[in-house]
């Protein structure tokens, strides 16, 4: 039987890898994408997100170069400001404790805006994010923290529109297939050894995409990388990321690079299965706790809330509550800030305590001790300053003193029943640990050498993020650095 061939493989199938497909396809390759899903669960963790990109843009202008359906009446409504390649790199910088490779963040920043745009031209669609990322102030929505663009229909509406693209192109998607372990000669790669429907085979190429995601479903190397307990987090995203890219990689010599005992974490909700419901998608999440107070079972905060913007603290905030006893925390909020809670608080998959005083609330909340919890709050609201004005579109300097950990921003009395409770624990997105890629996403060896015909873009190259991650800026290294694999993928063993 013929083995089957194309110019170029792509292992994966979420963003990262339809990115690389895609820009292959132009190159005039011919493309195989290998999904270890099944068409049903496909689209890797890229299906699980909100769809939301971080991107450059200096104005209304190149907004909408990215969204051309924008009306003129959301235009006259909106603020879009600005956020400067100067902004994203301070950002990049900040969160990751300037470790991040300065050549990748380089790319990832400088391409942002017109990999967006190369996207639109493909059929991808993009809308403003009014629901999650603006405020509405003096009659006018303001954007804020850096993140103003969402794919239409979020996560699945990405997978669904860059499925349609890839399939228009004649580019070929082979669904519940896994790739085991890449053909490699001793020289450079050629192909990829896979599996479907129970049977192995090969298939022959001149060069191999892999963007098949980081190894957070799998919780034997959560355990052995990130850490003890790291097995007891739930998975926010696809069951299917168990590493395989990286360790197929690994196998014929590959760099390891970057953050292995980092990675996304965010709160998520305390009852959600061990991996992520494609009915629920996103909403597991429990996002609007700058505005509430987190307590743990000893009935006591143990975090700054207010630290900063949701999207530059939810990244890392998964990790301190799995440290919490019991891997668990409850968010707490008041009627005054209700009205500020995402609609993910609004799913009936919740694990959710109301009460009309204080003292009723706390014998509600299951696991937390509750004389300690009331004067928990009795603390809190007395530390207060008051006197600054809250607001919630900027970090408002209303902020509490002399406690033991205060809260920066943001800070409210609560005192306004009904009060509400929402029960937590972490979940991973993904890992920040991967391989080592050069600036043309070519995968290098120990010996810091290209390994021909391997290339590597998404969750599984290394060095990009480093204990934290700005919001949005997952689907934009994707994108951006599949596109640059993809490309430069194309090209290999051309003469």
């Amino acid at each position: 039987m013929a083995k089957s061939q194309a110019d170029v493989i792509v292992v994966g199938g979420g963003n990262a890898a339809f990115c690389a497909a895609l820009a292959a396809q132009e190159q005039g390759a011919s493309v195989i994408v290998l999904e270890a899903a099944p068409e049903e669960e496909s689209g890797g963790n890229s299906r699980f997100t909100a769809g939301s990109v971080r991107v450059v843009y200096n104005g209304v202008d190149d907004i909408k170069a990215l969204v051309p359906d924008l009306t003129e009446a959301e235009i006259a409504t909106t603020d879009f400001g600005t956020y400067t390649r100067e902004q994203f790199f301070d950002d990049m910088a900040r969160v990751t404790q300037n470790r991040a490779d300065p050549d990748l963040v380089e790319l990832l920043v400088a391409r942002s805006f017109d990999t967006f745009r190369w996207l639109r031209d493909k059929g991808i669609r993009f809308i403003p994010i009014y629901g999650r990322q603006a405020f509405k102030i003096e009659g006018k929505f303001k954007f804020w923290g850096g993140l103003t663009v969402e794919a239409v229909g979020g996560g699945p509406g990405l997978i669904k529109m860059l499925t349609e693209a890839a399939s228009k192109r004649g580019i070929e998607i082979r669904y519940a297939t896994r790739a085991l372990e890449l053909l490699f000669d001793g020289v450079g790669v050629h192909g990829v050894r896979i599996r479907h429907a129970g049977v192995e085979s090969e298939i022959e190429s001149r060069s191999v995409v892999l963007a098949c995601g980081g190894f957070e479903s799998n919780s034997e190397w959560r355990t052995r990388y990130l850490g003890p307990g790291w097995d007891l987090a739930k998975v926010r995203g696809t069951r299917f990321n168990n590493g395989d890219g990286i360790r197929m990689a690994m196998d014929i010599g590959a760099s390891p690079c970057g953050n292995w005992s980092g990675c996304h974490a965010v709160q998520w909700e305390m009852n959600a299965p061990e991996f992520g419901d494609l009915a629920v998608g996103d909403q597991f999440q429990k996002h609007s706790y700058p505005f509430a107070i987190l307590i743990n079972a000893q009935g006591k905060r143990f975090v700054d809330e207010g630290a900063d913007f949701r999207n530059y603290t939810y990244a890392k905030y998964g990790r301190v509550v799995l440290e919490q006893p019991g891997q668990f925390a409850w968010q707490i909020f008041d009627q005054k800030v209700k009205h500020l809670q995402r609609d993910e608080y609004k799913i009936r998959q919740i694990t959710k305590v109301t009460a009309g005083t204080i003292e009723e609330f706390a014998k509600k909340l299951e696991g937390v001790n509750a004389p300690q919890f009331v004067a928990t709050i009795a603390e809190y609201n007395k530390a207060i300053r008051t006197d600054v004005p809250f607001n919630p579109n900027v970090k408002d300097g209303r902020r509490t003193e002399g406690l033991p950990i205060n809260k920066s921003n943001w800070a409210n009395t609560i005192d306004a029943p009904p009060f509400e409770g929402y029960a937590v624990t972490c979940g991973v997105t993904f890992t920040f640990g991967g391989l080592r890629i050069t600036t043309d996403a070519e995968v290098l060896n120990t010996d810091y050498q290209p390994i021909r015909g391997l290339y590597a873009a998404g969750e599984l190259v290394g060095g990009l993020f480093y204990f934290n991650y700005p919001g949005g800026s997952g689907l934009t290294a994707g994108a951006v650095f599949g596109r640059l694999a993809g490309t430069a993928a194309a090209r290999t063993g051309r003469n």
